[in-house]
């Protein structure tokens, strides 16, 4: 590979505002290991700083007095466009750690115009309702700092809704146009999206995209989608690169592409983008660069899609090796604003903040998923089949790097589970190095987790555990293939929460025959683990069945049916499917939301479950009170 060969890799809107989404930093650090000259540049975190500037605001409020029929958050917007104005610039730099004595003012309630976001914050909660300061069960009476912060969030989702009422209907600051992309078979909504005139936040995003590229001058763009809600970003900077740079290569992965452009067929994607890549970029990435320079057919290519003679053709590049874990070097930042931006407080559920609040430094303890079993998940594919480990000591040089680099000390490693056996090498290895860190990540609860590795995990500086409950049902985790009983998930996370590390459970319902007996259970369940001061925060997810995931490759084994998928040459992942029990998972998801809620506060944890299903009849649990003291006591 000829050194100094120009690769500009770019985030597009949007992904996280509080810290920067870890494909490019990977991508960056590793071209540079092999000699390639390669940046970076935050596309979603410019976009968002560009709205809210005086510019944008200004093109907001001229746009909101256009609009025939307000709705409430544009009319709140146009009564107080001049304080508006006067705060955001503060606001933002409250956010973004520079300001951080602001937060007295926004915290008085006087500061912010305060629009429809604000309405909930003094409703309080169940059975508190005469509570004066309806947000001391959150932040208490010296929670300023994170305080200020929720309510300057409520202040920047309500700037959002505006824009999106006035400048732009799909805009969001997390699912982004993402119905254009998720699960669609046709391009043609898509297609149609990006023929229409530009928005404003159109226009926006076009000119960061030019001038990033003006300013590095690259040979090869990269684009990474990580979700449906960046994909209509992303074509939209392709397209305006196109438009002014039609030799420029750019290439499509992440992701989005990884799980649904698996069979892409529509060469219409190809007017925007040169190559669509799957799986781990490091040898797709070096294979392109040496097509690019003329070293390496456009036959021998690496899982690249591409258009020949007016068709996509797929390229497998069979026999290629894929780079080693252990020799992809450490993730890079360098080029990025860190210091601009935004933490975020929007759900007050204590493991959902780490997600929006605070600039982590994401890493990658092993690759793949040493378990890929379980049922509901894309085990087949690359990101979660293909497990590879690296030892500890080049796990701790990357920190040491990382933190050198960046002045941060917080982590959040990104595995799909991270190994309990890799956790406690790297554990050991912290503590004998003395890095002072903090990290937080996924596992599963796992036997493995005892009372002694969680110990010296929190003594290396772990704050914070999620893991898969799903549904908490031996039948179900047994026909999940989860590996785990509902009494083990008891006993790790009790063994994490003495340690005072925060323990969040990843709670499904909806999953094949799965009935009202089996939610009612499963909640029961849950209500005593909170009792028991096993986990403190938690989330409900519907069940969603993947035409990658063991169910949607073989639903007769799990007693449901599948909805054949329309037609299409384009996106493909979730699929409908016809479960015999005829549940009506909607109406319990809602009493299931509901009981999760008030266990987060404290509040009914000595109820009886059935009564947070208002909507539903719902039988007697069958699981007896105790069972999770019980099997606490004997494990």
């Amino acid at each position: 590979m000829t050194p100094g060969f120009r690769v500009l890799s770019l985030i597009p809107p949007m992904t996280q505002l509080n810290t920067p989404y870890p494909a490019t930093a990977y991508l960056t650090g590793f071209l540079r290991r092999q000699g390639v000259d390669a940046s970076q540049a935050d596309l979603a975190l410019g976009l968002v700083l560009r709205l809210f500037s005086t510019e944008g605001l200004t093109a907001l409020r001229e746009a909101a007095a256009r609009v025939p029929n307000p709705g409430p958050a544009l009319q709140f917007h146009l009564v107080e466009a001049d304080r508006i104005a006067q705060v955001t610039p503060r606001v933002l730099a409250f956010l973004q750690g520079r300001d951080p004595t602001l937060a007295h003012r926004i915290n008085g309630r006087a500061y912010l115009p305060e629009g429809p976001r604000f309405a909930p914050v003094d409703v309080g909660i169940p059975g508190q309702e005469d509570e004066p300061d309806p947000l001391s069960w959150a932040f208490g009476t010296l929670g300023a700092q994170d305080r200020a912060r929720h309510l300057a969030t409520l202040f920047l989702n309500d700037l959002a809704d505006a824009v999106r009422e006035a400048l732009d209907p799909r805009f969001e600051f997390v699912r982004y146009a993402e119905s254009l992309a998720m699960s669609q078979p046709s391009f043609e909504p898509l297609a149609q999206a990006l023929a229409a005139p530009a928005t404003v936040v159109d226009q926006m995003l076009e000119q960061l995209a030019l001038a990033a590229v003006a300013d590095k001058d690259p040979q090869l763009v990269l684009i990474s989608c990580p979700f449906p809600g960046s994909v209509y970003g992303a074509f939209r900077m392709a397209q305006a690169l196109k438009r002014a740079h039609p030799k420029l290569p750019i290439a499509l992965g992440g992701g989005y592409v990884n799980t649904e452009l698996r069979e892409l067929a529509e060469p219409r994607v190809f007017d925007f983008f040169d190559f669509v890549t799957l799986d781990a970029g490091e040898r797709v990435l070096l294979a392109l660069i040496e097509h690019l320079q003329g070293k390496r057919s456009k036959s021998r290519l690496v899982r690249s899609f591409l258009r020949e003679e007016g068709a996509v053709r797929y390229i497998a590049g069979l026999g290629e090796a894929e780079v080693p874990f252990d020799e992809v070097g450490t993730p890079t930042w360098e080029g990025l604003p860190l210091n601009q931006y935004l933490s975020l407080l929007d759900m007050l559920n204590p493991m959902h903040r780490l997600w929006s609040d605070g600039r982590w430094n994401k890493l990658t303890v092993a690759l793949g998923c040493y378990w890929k079993k379980c049922s509901f998940c894309d085990v087949g594919l690359d990101y979660i089949g293909r497990y590879e480990a690296t030892t500890a000591e080049v796990l701790a040089d990357r920190i040491e790097a990382i933190v050198a680099e960046t002045g941060q000390t917080g982590f959040h490693f990104v595995d799909e589970a991270a190994p309990p056996k890799v956790l406690k090498a790297l554990a050991d290895e912290i503590v004998r190095r003395r890095l002072s860190i903090s990290w937080w990540g996924n596992v599963r609860f796992e036997k493995t987790f005892t009372p002694a590795l969680a110990e010296r995990l929190a003594e290396s500086g772990c704050i914070a555990i999620s893991g898969g409950l799903e549904v908490a049902s031996d039948r179900l985790l047994k026909l999940m293939n989860k590996g785990v009983s509902v009494e083990q998930v008891a006993r790790v996370t009790k063994a994490f929460a003495d340690q005072g590390v925060l323990v969040h459970a990843y709670l499904m319902y909806g999953f094949p025959t799965q009935t009202a007996q089996d939610t009612v259970d499963a909640l029961e369940y849950v209500r005593q683990l909170f009792e028991e001061g096993c986990i403190h925060s938690g989330f409900f997810h519907r069940f969603a069945c993947t035409v990658h995931s063991p169910v949607g490759q073989n639903p007769e084994q799990f007693g449901v049916q599948l909805i054949p998928l329309p037609a299409g040459n384009f996106s493909k992942n979730d699929i409908g499917f016809i479960d015999p029990t005829g549940t009506d998972h909607d109406r319990l998801g809602l009493g299931l939301k509901r009981a999760l809620y008030n266990f987060m506060h404290g509040v009914g944890l000595d109820w009886d479950t059935r009564r947070w299903f208002e909507e539903i009849r719902v039988p007697k649990p069958t699981v007896k009170r105790g069972a999770i003291a019980r099997a606490l006591q004997q494990g």
